[in-house]
């Protein structure tokens, strides 16, 4: 009680001091922060009693009113601090909402953006096709044994390595700028590239973009593999070579369906990842969602096309992350029954 005496004292004090100045609402602000400090002490204190009595009614009926009182007094408080904020801040709360939620911008801004945002849907797609069997390319490389395959290992362990610890923005910026530069075959074939997909333009750094995108989410997704390859017992593998299988048909018929059910909820993960880091290719001039987005808000000084883009992504995420969540108490669900 001691410590909720002191902090009353002080906004006593510190509201006496803020009305000798402009600043009036602070005079509210001091004294409604020390009582919901008041509330909560008085709050916690009527929880104990209320599970330490063990007597007449009549005592533990007065702390569960103890309890309601305080509850009550922690929720005014903190609304009235909470109010008090936003009346102090309103004038730029006003001007935070013309900035980032014009309607009129947003409105205004739609078509482009929706048209480059399905460029932003098409990459991700293509990619993650690729990113799929990349990964499981890798995985799989890095799983084989014997000496003769340790020179494939070592080089699968090097890629990933190397692709999981540079940004993605650096290896999109390598990929599609550097390699232009050489004379490698199949990328001086994309040069002259250009063609319409569902109304869509498909040129060259677009296309450099989806394999930059999946030299690096093709390294995380590899790890994703191999964490599903190494989690199913060693028995089972031992068990189909005893019934004649090879090893490349016991990893395929026994090993890899139940590694890949078990890793579906990282990969949905990635997936997610990989959605929003398509946005990452406006910095080799891909006119995806983000650069017309940009461009519109650099036009126009205002940002609410970017938050119109931010809104699209999370159309697509947020149900992506809930179906993970899904998969998740799901698996959790079928090994504890399985476990029973």
């Amino acid at each position: 009680m001691g410590a909720v005496a002191v902090s009353l004292a002080g906004g006593v004090i510190a509201a006496l001091r803020a009305g000798q100045t402009d600043n009036g609402w602070l005079i509210w602000f001091c004294l409604a922060l020390p009582m919901s400090v008041f509330a909560l002490a008085y709050g916690r204190r009527a929880e104990a009693l209320v599970v330490d009595v063990d007597g007449p009614g009549s005592d533990e009926k007065r702390a569960r009113s103890a309890r309601r009182v305080a509850v009550g007094g922690i929720v005014l408080g903190t609304a009235l601090v909470v109010g008090l904020g936003i009346w102090n801040a309103w004038n730029g709360l006003v001007d935070t909402g013309n900035t980032f939620f014009s309607w009129e911008h947003m409105s205004g801004s739609f078509g482009d953006v929706w048209e480059g945002f399905k460029l932003n849907i098409l990459i991700f797609i293509v990619a993650e096709f690729f990113v799929l069997i990349w990964g499981l390319i890798v995985a799989v490389v890095r799983d084989l044994p014997g000496r003769a395959a340790a020179p494939l290992r070592w080089l699968s362990v090097a890629y990933v390595d190397v692709f999981r610890g540079l940004p993605a923005i650096v290896t999109i910026y390598l990929v599609v700028f550097g390699l232009p530069l050489t004379q490698l075959p199949l990328v001086s074939d994309t040069a002259d590239v250009d063609f319409t997909v569902l109304g869509l333009q498909v040129d060259q750094p677009v296309i450099l973009g989806i394999l930059a995108l999946t030299l690096v989410y093709g390294a995380y997704v590899a790890e994703v593999y191999r964490s599903g390859i190494e989690s199913v017992h060693w028995s089972q593998r031992a068990a189909a070579r005893g019934l004649g299988l090879s090893q490349g048909q016991s990893l395929r018929f026994v090993v890899m369906p139940q590694a890949v059910r078990r890793v579906i909820p990282p990969l949905m993960n990635d997936f997610i990842g990989l959605q929003k880091d398509t946005a990452l290719l406006n910095i080799v001039g891909v006119l995806e969602g983000f650069n017309l987005a940009r461009i519109y808000a650099g036009n126009h000084f205002n940002l609410s096309s970017v938050t119109g883009l931010g809104i699209c992504f999370l159309v697509i995420t947020i149900p992506m992350t809930r179906l993970t969540d899904y998969l998740v108490k799901r698996d959790q669900e079928r090994m504890m029954a399985g476990g029973a």
